[in-house]
This record gives C-alpha cells, sequence and structure tokens, in this order.
C-alpha cells in the first residue's frame, strides 16, 4: 500500500484563493490586519478515536454527531474565513472504534501500510499531531507502524525512552521530538508574504504508566507535562519560534498537582506559550458550564489564565480554532489579540441530531474498502443469548449488560487459577457500564437482542480494549470499593419525593458492581468518597447487608476479584485498589474473553440476579434520566420499581424510582 500524496502544507495558510468566487464573511482579524499585521487561524481536531466516518459500528448505523469526513467539510470553509490557516490533532487516534480494532487485531500493520486514521489526515493537511493516552493501547511497536505512515509530525515533549528521567528534562532521551518548528509564509495585511516560525509542542498524560503498563513498563517512562514545558519552551524561544503553540492532550483542572492528568490550565501559565489546544475530556471548550466556574478560567472567551485556549469535542463532533492576531516586532511577530470557538458538524433541531455539513467525499472515497471490511468484521455471530442484553438501567439495577461481563470474567479467572495459591480463594468479579447515556446522548446505549450475538455485540458489551486482572483484597476493601462506585449518587432526603439520584460528575465506568456478593445501598447516607477517590465522609456507610455466600462478610476473608487493567493499576483511584494488589495480569482483552465465553457456552443466560439493590426509605422518590427505549424493558428489571416520569431533557427519558 502506497502513501496518500499530501497536498503542500505551505498552501493551507494562503487561503485567501480557496474560495475563490464564494461570498464568505471573513474573520474580524483577517479583515482589519495592517500591513504590519496578520491574521492566523489554527483549525484544531481530537479524541478522533478512529471515528472516521459518520457511522456507529457499536450499533450498525449512520451517526450524525461523529467523523473526521464531516469535520473536514468544515476546513476549506474555516480557511476561507481567515488570512492565514493551518490544522493540527491533538491525539488520541489508533483506538475507539471497531475499525481500530479491526486494524490492530485482524489486519494487523506491515511495514509501509498506512493506517486509515492516516489515509484521511494526509489528505486533509495536517501540519503536527501529539500523542494521545490511547495510541498506546495495542503496543508501541504497532503505533510506531502508524505514525511512520504519517505525512506530518508527531511530538511529545514528555514520553522518556527506557526506565528512568534524566536530571534534566533536556537531557531526557525522548521517543518523539519534544517539538517542531516549522518555517511557514504568512500574508500580512496590505497582502506581502512575510516568514514566521512557528513552535508546536506537545503531551500526553503521564497516568499511560497505568492504564498501560502491559505495554509501557520497562520500555518508557513519562515525566510532569508542565515540568516538560517549563524546560522545553524556553529552547523553542531561543531556537527562534515567533509562537509557541501546545498539543496538550490533556483536560482542564485548576487544582494544582504533581503529573497531573488534565493539566492544560497549567500549561497555559508557562511562559512563552501563545495557545493551547486541549482535549482527553472528551468535552468543548469554549462555551460549556463545567468549566464556567474555574477560577483563571473564561468559559465564554476561552481562555486559560489569559492564555487562548480551544477543545474541540470528541470523535470529530467540532473542530476547535484559535485565531490569532499577530503583529510584527521587529524580526519577530507577536500575539496581540486572540479568540477561541469550537464549532460542531451537527445541531440539535426538534430533539433531534441535524447535521450542519456533508461527508467530504475524497475521504469517504480514500477508507471505502476499510470500512467495508470494518463492517463484515464486527457483524460476524459468535453465539447467543437466551435474554435480551442492554443498559438502559444499568446505573440504577442490576444490570444484564454488566452481569455477563462479570460472568465472563468470574469464569476466566477461576479458570486461570486452578492451579495456584489463590485456587481456594473465592472468586468475585467488578464491572461497569460504559454505555449508559451521559455525554453520549440519549441513544449511547447497549442494545442487543435476544438471539445471535456478533462481534459488534461484544464490542457493545465492553467498549475497550483493556486487559484482565486480577486483584487479591480483603472484606474490608470490597466493601471500600463499593463505598467507591455508590459516589455516583446523589445524597437523598428521606421522606421527599422526585429528587435527582445520579450525579453527573461522576463517571459511570467507575460505577463498578461486584458480582459474587449482595448488597444494598442507602441513599440517605452521604457519599463517602468524591468522584476522583478523595475521602469526603469518612464516616458514612451506604454500603449496608453486605453478604457473601448468605452470611455477613468477614472483613478479613480474602477474595480474588477479577477486573480490568484500568481499574486494577489504580485508575478511577479506588481506595487501596492499584498495582500492588493485583495477583495476575492476563494477556487477553476482556473483549476477548467475552467472546471465548459466549462461544465456549454456546447459549449465554445473562438475566441480572439482583444482587443489589437501593435500601428501602418510606415516602421517598427519585429521578433519572435514561434513553427512551428503555420502557422496552422496564418489567424486567427486578429488585427496584420504576414508572415513567415524563420526557427527560436533549432525547432522554425520565423515570421514577419509588424507594
Amino acid at each position: 500500500m502506497s502513501h496518500v500524496v499530501l497536498p503542500l502544507s505551505r498552501r493551507s495558510f494562503l487561503a485567501g484563493s480557496a474560495a475563490a468566487g464564494a461570498l464568505v464573511m471573513l474573520h474580524p482579524f483577517a479583515a482589519r490586519a495592517q500591513a504590519n499585521q496578520a491574521h492566523l487561524r489554527i483549525m484544531e481536531t481530537t479524541d478522533i478515536h478512529v471515528n472516521l466516518l459518520p457511522y456507529d459500528y457499536y450499533a450498525d448505523k449512520p451517526n450524525d454527531t461523529m467523523g473526521l469526513s464531516r469535520t473536514a467539510s468544515l476546513i476549506d470553509a474555516i480557511r476561507a474565513e481567515a488570512g492565514n490557516a493551518m490544522l493540527i490533532d491533538n491525539g488520541d487516534l489508533l483506538q475507539g472504534s471497531p475499525m481500530g480494532d479491526y486494524i490492530a487485531y485482524e489486519k494487523g500493520m506491515k511495514e509501509g501500510d498506512v493506517h486509515p486514521i492516516m489515509k484521511g489526515m494526509n489528505l486533509l493537511g495536517y501540519e503536527c499531531s501529539t500523542l494521545g493516552n490511547h495510541e498506546f493501547n495495542y503496543g508501541l511497536s504497532f503505533m510506531d507502524k502508524v505514525i511512520a505512515g504519517a505525512n506530518f509530525p508527531f511530538v511529545c515533549a514528555n514520553l522518556v525512552r527506557g526506565t528512568q528521567l534524566a536530571s534534566n528534562p533536556r537531557d531526557d532521551k525522548l521517543y518523539l521530538k519534544p517539538y517542531v518548528i516549522l518555517d511557514r509564509t504568512i500574508k500580512d495585511g496590505a497582502g506581502t508574504e512575510q516568514p514566521i516560525r512557528i513552535g508546536i509542542i506537545g503531551f500526553v498524560p503521564p497516568q499511560v504508566m497505568i492504564w498501560d503498563a502491559k505495554n509501557l513498563t520497562g520500555n518508557v517512562v513519562t515525566r510532569d507535562i508542565v515540568e516538560a514545558a517549563k524546560a522545553w519552551v524556553p529552547q523553542m524561544r531561543e531556537e527562534g519560534a515567533d509562537i509557541v503553540i501546545a498539543l496538550s492532550h490533556s483536560g482542564i483542572d485548576t487544582k494544582e498537582d504533581t503529573m497531573m492528568e488534565n493539566a492544560s490550565f497549567f500549561v497555559a501559565g508557562v511562559e512563552g506559550i501563545d495557545a493551547v489546544f486541549t482535549g482527553h475530556q472528551h468535552l468543548v471548550f469554549p462555551g460549556n458550564k463545567d468549566f464556567q466556574d474555574l477560577a483563571g478560567v473564561d468559559a465564554a472567551k476561552g481562555t486559560l489564565q489569559g492564555t487562548p485556549a480551544v477543545m474541540g469535542g470528541f470523535w470529530g463532533s467540532h473542530m476547535g480554532l484559535i485565531d490569532l492576531l499577530l503583529e510584527r516586532d521587529g524580526s519577530t511577530w507577536k500575539v496581540v489579540s486572540a479568540t477561541s470557538e469550537a464549532r460542531p458538524i451537527y445541531e440539535r433541531v426538534d430533539k433531534k441530531n441535524v447535521p450542519t455539513v456533508e461527508d467530504d467525499p475524497k475521504v469517504v472515497a480514500a477508507l471505502k474498502d476499510d470500512h467495508e471490511a470494518t463492517l463484515e468484521y464486527v457483524r460476524r455471530p459468535v453465539g447467543k443469548s437466551s435474554a435480551p442484553l442492554y443498559s438502559y438501567f444499568a446505573l440504577v439495577a442490576d444490570d444484564p449488560s454488566v452481569q455477563v461481563v462479570s460472568q465472563a470474567q468470574t469464569w476466566y479467572i477461576t479458570d486461570l487459577l486452578r492451579e495456584t495459591q489463590w485456587k481456594d480463594l473465592p472468586v468475585l468479579s467488578a464491572a461497569a457500564p460504559f454505555k449508559s447515556g451521559g455525554r453520549g446522548g440519549a441513544g449511547y446505549y447497549t442494545d442487543v437482542p435476544a438471539g445471535d450475538i456478533a462481534i459488534k455485540n461484544v464490542s457493545d458489551l465492553y467498549l475497550y480494549p483493556n486487559t484482565v486482572r486480577a486483584v487479591e483484597i480483603t472484606g474490608a476493601q470490597v466493601k471500600e470499593w463499593l463505598e467507591m462506585s455508590a459516589g455516583i449518587f446523589n445524597q437523598i432526603e428521606k421522606g421527599k419525593a422526585d429528587q435527582p439520584l445520579i450525579n453527573p460528575d461522576f463517571p459511570s465506568y467507575n460505577f463498578d458492581v461486584i458480582d459474587g456478593v449482595t448488597y444494598r445501598i442507602d441513599l440517605s447516607q452521604p457519599p463517602k468518597y468524591d468522584p476522583k477517590g478523595a475521602v469526603l465522609n469518612a464516616g458514612s456507610n451506604r454500603i449496608v447487608d453486605l453478604m457473601f455466600d448468605g452470611k455477613p462478610i468477614d472483613p478479613a476473608q480474602k477474595f480474588v476479584v477479577a477486573t480490568n487493567n484500568y481499574r486494577a493499576g489504580g485508575g478511577g483511584n479506588f481506595p487501596e485498589i492499584n498495582q500492588s494488589k493485583v495477583i495476575f495480569e492476563a494477556p487477553d482483552t476482556n473483549r476477548d474473553v467475552i467472546v471465548r465465553y459466549i462461544v465456549d457456552k454456546g447459549t449465554i443466560n445473562p438475566t441480572a440476579d439482583a444482587n443489589w439493590s437501593f435500601a428501602p426509605l418510606d415516602g421517598t422518590s427519585v429521578i433519572f434520566e435514561t434513553g427512551p427505549k428503555a420502557k422496552e424493558h422496564i418489567a424486567e428489571v427486578k429488585g427496584v420499581t420504576i414508572e415513567p416520569a415524563g420526557e427527560g431533557s436533549d432525547g432522554f427519558a425520565r423515570y421514577r424510582i419509588t424507594l
């Protein structure tokens, strides 16, 4: 397979002729730039996750909220509004859709192959990208082969080869170049072309060492993002960068710490950085209420500590834009004004998602074969289910889609530990719902009818290519694990009607249900832990009637718990659950284990056994939202009384639980 020919990247800067004859509205910076000034627009995509086309492979149907081919259609119009423009990406390219799994697990990458993501990006003329945490999910060798197919550089200033950091970050043996300085020609307000040197530096969350320890331990280490920025940005300036752009695959958090996962706020405060492109959190900035109350963050203007910043959604949902008005200062350029915007590919009209752009035909054509091969890959049956699998009620009741994951993990770990020192310990299993609405929308749920189960359905049950882990913990630690999970629920006042049940700031993938024990959750108690694992109410006990084998659990008894590498490695900051508790690291992904389990059983029975429920609260009811198709399964839910309670927001349906 040969590389796709890339249009000269310098061409994207001279965008004035891109829409010759078309009526376009110039950005104010482009309209008012003087002879010694120039307008530069920087376009960002982030968290594409191999969602190259507007197609949801898990649901096996089109989806107007995603797809690089749609985002690509924004490019020409956006360039036409600008005096000069460039296109960059902020990472998380290689994993997150079945197309990514198909390439990694079935087709493979030979030397010289071009990955579908690179086919699309090469066509569109990207200037640079950085690494996201999901670039490592399939191993370093795979990532290297993919990057080799890019006609643009990748940069990362905090991923270091080997097992040791140098005393000075500038002496680190980095896996990639920390930055690039692009020599470009920019057209000023008088129409004169002038040289400019644009520096681009990139960062990845240091937590990849936890999340992908299997692929990274012994091969690389990570450095604190801000520490790396403070070391390398001055060198970029020394080498003549007129402006410095940070590609920070890291979200926005204003609580400073070392080795921060979401460090973009503090990156913006590093002297010498002119603009910050963020991602990782799958949110939109500016214009997002999640950030509006943070000190130093202007969620309306799109600034972090006064520095322009943008986060362009996820899966191609938005194009992030930062516009800079530059002014010539002697022999160099400086930023005198800036604006930020996240431009969507769809809008909500009458409770429906309506696309604002069509597909870019050249991207669709380039990916035709990969799309068809992925469809074939996900449609293959692997077994049968005696009951439907759905996640509409996964946050409020024992759930069949979570149940089948736990059944598969228990089956797998019990067999593998049969001849080990842990063979006599009881095996529990922890699993959480991945598709439970939220930011994914009212259709973002698992929904598999009884009958044949195809690979697409297994991917639907388990969204990420995590690998199986087993930890050894005590009964007391089982309780604390569940106390952390129970933080997803708001505290409920006894005797009050229709109180909101779910805390929207608590990720559903951290709502672990532990199979093999039974328990109730007392919602009248405050949460013991906050969504990040910090103790909120040390004396709280939401988990009541915790039983094993029909008896109150012994706090000192030892258990093996089957889980995934993310949780076992400390992901989610569950109390005392970390790498030190791991007794077994499986070579298999959780999805592979589910497939094997279904194949082994032929027909699975995922009926939920209601091993957990809410403790009764007389005269009390709560409200939650789920997908509108939940009504088809409400009669099947055990252990809780649920009734419809009208329409929810943004296409969701509202339901009531009487406690």
